[in-house]
């Protein structure tokens, strides 16, 4: 049976995040695998790299799935923009390799997530950036940030009480820069926890106000207690940026 590759883009500001869920169609996967398979005519399950945040965003979110029809993917692709909702955009369609699986397969995502640190109001971009007025020390957060490069377990920084797997991750960049009023993060590593990159973000805004010290990351880490940590930062500043194979 063929198996695709889906590379989407998607504004989730009114999506109860990506995975499909028994109480509500209102998720990126369910819209997702309503279309293919009406397009279809068939039933198709849709996998995709990974499960973002009810309120999160996408630039690049990629999706397998398994068809056995003689439809171009072109004409799929052509069909499936037409069907879709105009917040959720397909980028491309192949035809990938037998064994190719969006979340099996993937070895690397890069995360940004932006915050607007001004007291002046940014109207247009209010969906997709996390207003925090107070001052925020840069250098500080930078100093903290390094803490968090190379292998740990991040524990500390999960909302799930419970997890069946290690939750050791590799974070191999965490990047604070600021363009103008804007602060952004940028997170690149091996794999993810739930809320992991929100609640780094967190932790580190805490930093930049000046109410945690730098230093207390290890301190953090090394408790793998969630309550240690900093708050979850909301999810309409996160943005998964890229997803590697």
């Amino acid at each position: 049976m063929p198996n695709y590759k889906l590379v989407l883009c998607y504004d989730g500001s009114r999506y109860k995040g990506w995975q499909k869920q028994g109480n509500t169609d209102n998720t990126v996967q369910g819209k997702l695998e309503a279309a293919i398979s009406g397009i279809l005519g068939m039933p198709v399950e849709v996998n995709g790299s990974g499960r973002t945040d009810a309120g999160a965003h996408a630039k690049t979110q990629v999706a397998s799935f398994r068809a056995n029809t003689r439809i171009p993917p072109e004409k799929i692709l052509s069909e499936l923009r037409g069907v879709l909702p105009e917040d959720i955009g397909a980028v491309s369609l192949t035809e990938a390799p037998p064994r190719f699986h969006a979340r099996l397969s993937c070895v690397g995502k890069t995360y940004v997530y932006r915050v607007w640190n001004s007291e002046q109001p940014n109207v247009f971009e209010r969906k997709y950036m996390y207003a925090v007025a107070d001052r925020l020390d840069l250098a500080a957060m930078q100093s903290a940030a390094k803490h968090f490069i190379g292998s740990h377990d991040f524990t500390a920084f999960c909302s799930l009480k419970r997890m069946k797997r290690s939750a050791v991750r590799e974070i191999t960049e965490l990047r604070i820069e600021r363009i103008g009023g804007e602060v952004r993060f940028t997170v690149s590593g091996d794999g993810f926890l739930y809320n992991m990159v929100r609640i780094i973000v967190g932790t580190l805004l805490e930093v930049g106000k000046g109410e945690l010290a730098p230093d207390a990351i290890p301190g953090i880490l090394a408790s793998k207690d969630r309550q240690s940590a900093g708050p979850t930062a909301p999810a309409n500043g996160l943005c998964l940026e890229q997803v590697r194979y």
